[in-house]
This record gives C-alpha cells, structure tokens and sequence, in this order.
C-alpha cells in the first residue's frame, strides 16, 4: 500500500504541479506513446542484454517485494528460535535423532512445525550443513562461524542483483531520454520549412522525451532499485540469526542462551519479547516431557 501511495503522490506532485504552473497536458499526451515506446522498450531491451534469464525471472519475482516488504513477521522469527531451539537440544541429548532430521529436513518432525522457515532453502541447508558438521567433530567456532559469514555474504550477493539490474537500467534511462529527444530534434529538422507553432509542438513534443527518461529514473526505476536493496537487506537479517545462534551453539552455550542471543540480534521491530520465547519454549519442553 505505501508503495502505491508514493506512486500516486510522484504523478499528482508533478503532474500536478505543472498543470497548476499554467501548463497544457496537450503536447505530452500526444508524444508520450512514441516517446514510452522508444525509451521504455529500449530500456528493457538493454535490461535483457545485460542480465541472463535466472536474473531477468528474480527480477519479475522481486517486483513483488517493492510492494509487499520483507517476508519474514515478528512470528517467523519467533518460530525460527524455537526450531533452533528444539535443534540445538536435540543436538545435546540424542545426536543420533538430530541426525535424521538434518539428513531429511522436508520429512522431520521438527521441520514440520515451522512450515515457513522449511519454505526458504537456504535457511534449512545453512542449518543442517552447520549441525552436520559439528557432528562430525568440525566444531571449531570461529572457523564455523567464518565458513558462515562466507556463505552468507555470498547469498546476500546473488540476492542483491536484481536491485543492481534495475539500478543500472535507473541509470540509464536519462541517455535513453537524450536518445528519444535527439530523433524528435531530427525529425523536427527535417519539417524546418513548417509555420513556428507547428515547429513548437514538435520541438516540444520532442523534450518529452528528455522529461520522460528523467522522471522514470528518478520518480520510480530508482526508488524501486532502492527499495528492493532495502528489503533484501532486511531479510538477510533472517540468516543472521540462525549463525549467531548455531555459533553460540559451538561455544556449548546453554541452548537457553544461544536463543536469547539470537533473539537479541533480531532486528528491534521483529524481535519477540524475552516473555514472548519463554512462554513458547516452555510450551516445546512440555511436549518433549
């Protein structure tokens, strides 16, 4: 919703403004079809040169997020302590049943009661591969956790392409309105020999083309850019957690404190109530008992 509220007030503001300026909407309404087709097409066509189609296909998924925001809720962090909890336990007292549901996390128990945190992959292999390792005696904490940051840095990389393709094609978008305006002043040209007011509106219609490659890189290609950067950072923050808490686990933290120092790096807005985690791995021990 706040995403299409800042579109409308970019069209009303500007828009807007001009038309209270004294200005006729006449000149860009005629021109805008060429001049979106020219500057829009060739911008996705460049978009396309420069991107393979696993990037092209992230990048219409990720549209998504502009509007929709981080996928992860207060609750989903609250579920992932609590499998990391249940995890980490299992860890301790039954290794040998730990090893069954890191080995087949899509058929586990454990697994089964955050459905959310089992959809993301990527979360689920950096847990199993983690406690895999440290079952087989790779439990050194800080190589871990370097191992980690490694991965993570990479993961964040790949996910962040999309906002770079579109922040190229925000960057591009004023040459390619420079483009646009160069052919209008062409074809003005070539009609010199018309009356002055016929010339005007050409030349005007022309400078749409400049206007518009501006205004899409800055009222919406870029902002889109920024904001899909911003989610995609917040959403890294998912993938933090799980390694402060699976280093923590290495240091042979009591499981009890390797979930408050995960709950204590979640992002302050998501982050559960210490009574909040209490109450639900009470609710996990009673279970097991």
């Amino acid at each position: 919703m706040r995403g299409l509220v800042g579109i409308v007030m970019v069209l009303l503001m500007v828009f807007g403004g001009y038309v209270w300026a004294g200005g006729s909407l006449g000149i860009i309404v005629s021109a805008l079809p060429y001049e979106l087709t020219m500057i829009g097409g060739a911008a996705i066509g460049a978009f396309v040169i420069a991107n393979d189609m696993d990037a092209i296909k992230q990048t219409g998924r990720d549209i998504a997020k502009i509007f929709r925001g981080p996928r992860w809720s207060p609750e989903d962090y609250r579920d992932l302590l609590c499998l990391l909890f249940e995890l980490v336990r299992l860890s301790r007292q039954n290794p040998a049943l730990l090893e069954r549901h890191i080995e087949s996390p899509d058929d586990s128990s454990v697994f089964a009661r955050y459905p959310r945190v089992l959809a993301d992959r990527e979360a689920v292999e950096m847990i199993c591969d983690t406690l895999r390792a440290a079952s087989m005696n790779y439990d050194d904490p800080h190589q871990v956790e370097e191992i980690l940051e490694k991965r993570m840095e990479s993961a964040h990389h790949h996910a962040q392409r999309t906002s770079r393709a579109l922040q190229i094609t925000a960057d591009a978008l004023p040459a390619l309105g420079i483009i646009a305006a160069v052919l209008g002043v062409i074809k003005t040209m070539a009609a010199i020999d018309q009356p002055p007011e016929i010339l005007g509106g050409m030349i005007g219609g022309a400078l749409v083309g400049t206007f518009l490659g501006v205004f899409l890189s800055y009222g919406f290609v870029g902002p889109f850019a920024a904001r899909m950067r911003q989610v995609i950072d917040e959403e890294h923050q998912f993938h933090h957690l799980i390694r402060e808490v699976l280093v923590a686990n290495m240091h042979e933290h009591a499981a009890g404190i390797c979930i408050e120092v995960g709950r204590q790096n979640t992002p302050p807005p998501l982050r559960p109530s210490f009574d909040a985690i209490e109450d639900a791995l009470r609710d996990i021990k009673r279970e097991a008992a």
